[in-house]
């Protein structure tokens, strides 16, 4: 297991109290003191890094219509690159954040995550969350989870359900794909365009497959995530994670990032009817 220099920790935890005092004493104009409070928040919490990797889903996307980015030619990273921009995508989580975002969630969240085991828990995630090769993680969380204590294994899943209180992660990926293959219908990409209904009552038919492996997925994950992170700190993100503010602040952050995903499919779906995949539909 691979130890972080203190070098490091050192330069993270100053800058987590920069942001923290940021969130907490902003004082420019109420616009300006706002926008640098949110840019805190995404930075202290790691929100922002994983709004980043939205990009990386990208490649994900032709799968739904039965192709892969190569299909799509050299125009494909560019496209790409264009449609998940992720200073667009930072700019929009704030916008909605700066609606719905309290006070006391900001902070409180803040507060949490400037702490020195906050800001070792987002060293990993931020990790994890640019690691592009989703197969090789899922992996090693698998071999992790065979040699794993029942004691670890349950912390970790008190962990992905406290993350997902309300269950929205099913109802998310479904969204997500019915909005993608509706943009992609309607800009031809398909033989015929799609009836939502009947596209809807199709996804709903997978809907416990689907939930079986995002926990099986989520699981593995987490087991490669916080490898490096203890046990007992691991039971102290959970109760963290079960407070009542910190709740409604991953409740918002979900539905944040999982419209901005949404959303970001639709355009990809609609730019890629004008990319002549080297393969027909």
């Amino acid at each position: 297991m691979m130890t972080m220099p203190a070098s490091l920790f050192k330069r993270v935890s100053v800058g987590a109290v920069m942001a923290l005092c940021v969130l907490l004493f902003a004082a420019a104009s109420p616009r300006a003191a706002e926008t640098d409070r949110l840019q805190a928040f995404l930075d202290v919490t790691g929100f922002g890094v994983a709004l980043d990797s939205i990009a990386l889903a990208a490649t994900d996307a032709p799968a739904m219509l039965g192709l892969s980015a190569s299909d799509f030619g050299a125009d494909w990273e560019r496209v790409a690159e264009e449609v998940f921009d992720t200073d667009r995508m930072r700019d929009t989580a704030l916008d909605i954040l700066s609606e719905t975002l309290s006070d006391e969630m900001l902070a409180h969240a803040a507060q949490f995550y400037a702490s020195d085991l906050g800001q070792r828990l987002v060293a990993v995630e931020n990790a994890s969350h640019m690691q592009e090769d989703d197969a090789a993680k899922r992996a090693e969380g698998l071999n992790l989870l065979a040699d794993m204590s029942a004691e670890r294994r349950s912390v970790l899943r008190d962990m992905n359900r406290a993350i997902d209180t309300t269950g929205t992660a099913v109802r998310a990926v479904q969204e997500i794909q019915l909005r993608f293959l509706l943009a992609a219908s309607y800009a031809g990409m398909l033989d015929q365009e799609l009836d939502e209904g009947a596209l809807r009552a199709l996804l709903a038919e997978g809907e416990d497959a689907l939930r079986a492996e995002i926990r099986a997925s989520a699981l593995a994950g987490a087991a490669a995530t916080y490898a490096s992170i203890s046990t007992k700190n691991l039971r102290a993100y959970v109760e963290a994670l079960e407070h009542p503010v910190m709740a409604r602040v991953y409740e918002l952050m979900n539905a944040v990032q999982y419209e901005i995903m949404a959303s970001r499919f639709e355009v990809l779906a609609a730019r890629l009817a004008d990319m002549q995949p080297a393969q027909d539909l």
